[in-house]
């Protein structure tokens, strides 16, 4: 059950990829800030993951690079996701990459996923121009490939890793969005809102309160994590919207996942006044 809990915290801020377009849908009510979101290469944030008072394991984000193509900026970013050693039966090892554009949306990912008996992948390669998607899957160490194909990509569309880039690129702006997403070879959807009050909360990371900006969500389906239900986050409010706490709902309980170090250079967690 605890691998449950602890992998089930992928899907907030790692959701399962999406095969759909995102809803583009909104209706803003007030922009923090005007200018397009940019991310900061070297940036390095991590959480801990726990249920009630037993800490699960880590999540660690980094922006790798930025490289402008066709005039327009492409980000690559990895996500590690490791629990911690001598969690009852929990063992689990991932890794998530990403290349995102200016939009926010995917034009390539890659998970990677470590077992006792050896590694799995899946990547997604989009050729926006041609509408087409390239599905691989398989396992290393002894390499071997299970699944090679291709399929319509008719729009731009999520990934697993470039949606939390996404949620942090409209943070703060009042709207909401409908994610199709692929889930078990099944297209379902999750809702995320984006809200643009100033709240405070606290983390055992700094001593004082932390100004925050609210989103939450909910999804129709139960994903192969356990994830269920209402979710919801608080992002620092400030330029760069650094989600400081999630909580989120699994099939057996709930979890929570803070921030608890970084690195990016001048930057800490915005004081509330």
């Amino acid at each position: 059950m605890l691998r449950f809990f602890f992998a089930s915290i992928l899907v907030l801020f790692l959701i399962t990829p999406s095969l759909h377009a995102a809803d583009t849908k909104t209706h803003v009510v007030h922009f923090v800030f005007e200018s397009p979101r940019e991310f900061v290469v070297g940036e390095e944030i991590t959480y801990v993951v726990k249920y009630y008072l037993l800490k699960l394991g880590e999540i660690k984000l980094r922006v790798v690079s930025k490289k402008v193509v066709n005039g327009k900026p492409v980000y690559n970013a990895v996500g590690y996701i490791d629990s911690y050693s001598g969690v009852p039966l929990v063992d689990l090892h991932m890794i998530y990459e990403t290349r995102f554009n200016d939009s926010y949306f995917s034009n390539y990912f890659k998970g990677l996923v470590r077992k006792k008996e050896y590694t799995t992948f899946t990547d997604y390669t989009f050729d926006y121009s041609a509408a087409k998607v390239k599905v691989r899957q398989g396992k290393v160490n002894p390499y071997e490939l299970w699944t090679d194909s291709t399929g319509v990509a008719s729009t731009q569309y999520q990934d697993g890793l470039s949606i939390f880039y996404y949620a942090r690129a409209y943070s703060g702006k009042k709207k909401s969005s409908n994610l199709p997403c692929l889930v078990n070879e099944k297209h379902v959807y999750a809702k995320i809102n984006f809200h643009d009050e100033v709240d405070k909360i606290h983390i055992d990371a700094v001593d004082y309160d932390i100004a925050v900006q609210h989103l939450d969500g909910e999804t129709n389906f139960v994903s192969v994590f356990g994830l269920t239900g209402f979710f919801e986050g608080w992002f620092s409010n400030d330029e760069a919207a650094i989600p400081i706490v999630a909580k989120l709902n699994v099939i057996v309980g709930r979890v929570s996942v803070e921030l608890i170090s970084w690195k990016r250079p001048g930057w800490m967690p915005p004081r509330y006044h």
